[in-house]
Formats: structure tokens, sequence, C-alpha cells
């Protein structure tokens, strides 16, 4: 989001009111009326069917195995940053690092829950809040000490260039990264006096999390010009400029020692929820019997080594791009727009839900009663089908192989992901409904 500058601010905005709030408050009442496992396996079965509830889960899964190595491509840039900072947009350093990482991700999932939870703990402490507040000191202290700003500064600069729809492409990844707040729906239940208070937290929650992307970011594109600016070792490079500035370069080797573990972990974490969501459609027979095994930590071993298998395979597209960057904007952006399907079936759910069980106890409802419902959901539908429609244009800022090519590897992509869970779902048989099996 660096690349934008000050008008970040209006993206943020942009994105917190028409796709962050309403994606929060429609998925408590989801979440609190249904509270079964699944998720929004069960919300979309409970409104279209067996059929439709698979095919959602299945997009959430997928969209994930898109999402993992853009994520593994930042950690990569993290490391090189201990070797070699030019590693960084290597293509294959990229792609082997990615691979080995997700791997051991899997192995540290395979231990099952309890253990993944501790690991990602720690290394949320320590890898990402530390190293952050260390960033946005940095940033405060580059300002303080009158060091040259990278970008122009003032309000003029907040409303972007909306003459040409290249230079807001990176809204649609923006969503990206506002995305999981369907998962804290479920706690919306056990607050007090959700109605008035469960939407008051999401209010101060969204305006939080928007001021951390917000000064995070300047603090980056107000260190590096844009035009040095990577997307995967931005970060690094705002540490490394500020560091050597204030000759303290020592603490980088730190930096990246505390940043590595903790990105690498927040990955991990990720790994087991979409899987064990898939495996409540197995219970019901949407998957075949190969992926019905459990170990012993009550994880889903097949399904994960699977979409291990899978997720190497997409990290090869790593080779294919011009640069590294530039491949993991297109798979962010592939991310993007499966998930945006996604939340557009989450929004249709809600409203169907609604009319089809208007009597149903809802611990909690969003507020506004029926045209409530009605106005936050079609903000997240229209706000969804923005973004879904702004991601096949190619942003100006990096070369990503044409327009041609990039617009068919979306469409290809998107296909895929839509068809795979429809043709699984034709194919299944009375034979797979089974008990799951303990590996």
């Amino acid at each position: 989001m660096a690349v934008y500058g000050m008008s970040v601010i209006f993206f943020l905005t942009v994105a917190v009111i028409f796709f962050l709030i309403p994606t929060a408050l429609v998925s408590a009442e989801l979440a609190t009326t249904w509270p079964k496992r699944g998720g929004i396996y069960v919300w979309v079965r409970e409104a279209f069917g067996e059929k439709w509830g698979f095919i959602a889960i299945c997009l959430q899964w997928l969209q994930n195995l898109v999402f993992y190595p853009t994520a593994l491509a930042a950690t990569a840039a993290v490391i090189a940053f201990l070797f070699n900072p030019l590693l960084a947009e290597n293509k294959v350093y990229n792609l082997v690092v990615i691979i080995v990482l997700y791997w051991a991700a899997i192995l540290i999932n395979l231990r099952g829950m309890k253990f993944s939870g501790i690991i990602t703990t720690i290394g949320t402490v320590f890898g990402i809040i530390l190293p952050g507040i260390i960033l946005l000191i940095l940033g405060i202290a580059w300002v303080a000490d009158g060091q040259p700003i990278a970008i122009p500064i003032g309000w003029k600069y907040v409303i972007p260039d909306l003459s040409s729809l290249q230079n807001i492409v990176f809204l649609t990844g923006m969503f990206l990264f506002f995305a999981g707040m369907e998962v804290s729906g479920v706690h919306a239940k056990e607050v007090k006096n959700p109605q008035k208070n469960y939407p008051k937290a999401i209010f101060i929650s969204g305006i939080i999390v928007a001021l951390i992307f917000l000064v995070g970011s300047l603090s980056i594109s107000m260190i590096v010009p844009l035009k040095e600016l990577s997307l995967t070792a931005g970060i690094m490079q705002t540490f490394t400029v500020v560091l050597n500035e204030f000759n303290i370069a020592w603490m980088i080797p730190i930096i990246v020692l505390l940043a590595a573990p903790g990105m690498i972990v927040q990955v991990s974490s990720w790994i087991a929820g979409p899987s064990r969501g898939l495996l409540v459609t197995a219970e019901n027979g949407n998957l075949p019997p190969f992926f019905h095994k459990i170990n012993k930590n009550n994880m889903p071993v097949h399904i994960m080594l699977f979409q291990g298998v899978v997720v190497t395979l997409i990290s090869f597209v790593f080779l294919l791009m011009p640069s590294v960057s530039s491949s993991f904007w297109i798979l962010t952006d592939l991310a993007a727009l499966i998930y945006l399907i996604f939340y557009i079936l989450m929004f249709v759910t809600a409203l169907k839900l609604r009319r089809t069980q208007p009597n149903i106890e809802r611990p909690y409802s969003v507020p506004g009663g029926k045209y409530g419902i009605w106005v936050f959901s079609l903000m997240g539908i229209g706000a969804c089908a923005s973004a879904f429609v702004l991601g096949f244009i190619p942003p100006i800022q990096l070369s990503t192989g044409g327009l041609l090519f990039y617009d068919l590897f979306l469409g290809i992509g998107v296909l895929v992901a839509v068809a795979f869970p429809f043709i699984l779902y034709h194919l299944r048989k009375p034979s797979w409904k089974k008990k799951i099996v303990l590996d």
C-alpha cells in the first residue's frame, strides 16, 4: 500500500467503510445464529443447500492456497537481508524458500492445534508486533530528524488520480488484506449486550486496523522512493535505509531474526483452519475417501498434504513473471478475486436467510433491522463486485507481462477455482459418506 503515498488514506477509508465493516457485521449475525462447526459451509448450506455450502468452503480453501506463496515471498525477502538483499529479487531463491517454508509450516500444523497455537502466539508477539513497533518508531525518528521525505505531503495528495483505473487497481489487493473478519463473528454472542457493543467494537477495531496500516504504509513510502520500492522487500528496505542513516545497521540481522519467524507462523496459523473446515464437508460425503484421514492430533493429514502439493505447483508462477514483485501481485490479485466471490456469496446468503428464516432466534443481528441487513449486504456486494472488475486491470506501477497474459492468467485461475468444487460435487458417490478414519 506504500506505493500510493498520501492517497493510501483514501483507499483505507473506502476499504473500511464499504468492505471491512459490512463483512464483520453480516458475518457476526451468521456466526451467532448458526454457530456449528464448519463456518461458511454451514451458513450457505442453510440458505442454498449442500452443493453451494461445499462450493463456498472450497472457495475459501482455494484462495488460501493461492495466497500462501505471496505471504512466504515476503518472508523470503526478509530472510534475504540476512545474507544478500539482492536475493529478494531472485526468482529461484524465492521459489525454493517458499516451498521449504510451506512444507515446514505443514509439519508444524500436523502436530495439532495446541502446538501450532503456542508457536503462533510467540511468533506474533516477537515477530510481528515488536518489529512493527520498531518500524513506527523509526518512521517518527526519520521525520523528527529532518530527513528527506520521498513522497509529497499535503491533503491535496489524499485523493488519487481517478482518471485512469490503472492507478487504483491495488485496491483489490487491499480488500484481501482486510479479509478474514468473518472469523471474529463467532465471538459476537459472548459479548455483553452484543447488539450495542459488538458493532461498536467493530468500528473501533476498524479504525485501529486502518491506523496501523496507514502509519506503517506512510512510514515506508516516506523513506523509500517509489521507483526503488519492492512489493515483497519494502519493509526491510525501510529498515535498512533508516538503520544505516542512524549508524545502527547492526540491528538489521536482529530485525530479520525477529520478523522472519513471525511471518512464517502467521502463514502456519492459516493452514489448519480452512483445512479443518473442508474436513467437515468430507464427513458429509463431498470428498473422496482419500481425504477423510486424520492423524492422532485430529488434523486432516491428506487434505493438508494435497494442499502442499498444490501450493508447490502454484509457486512456480515466480519463474514465469517478469519480476518477483509482479509475481507477488498477480497471485495476490488472483487470491483476492476468488475471495471476493466467496464474500459475495456470504452477503447473498445473509439476505436469503433473513427472508426464509425470519423468526429464528438471532443472538446478534445487523443494526437497522431488515433495512440494515439490506444496506450493509448491498454495500458489501457492491464493493466486492467493483474490486473484482478492477482486479482484471494490470497496475501501472508494475510490468505484468502484457494485458492479454494478465487477464488470461487471472481468468483461467478464477475459472478453475470456481469449476473445481462443481466438478468434485458432481462426481461424488454415496460411498464417500463415511466416518472419518484415524490415520
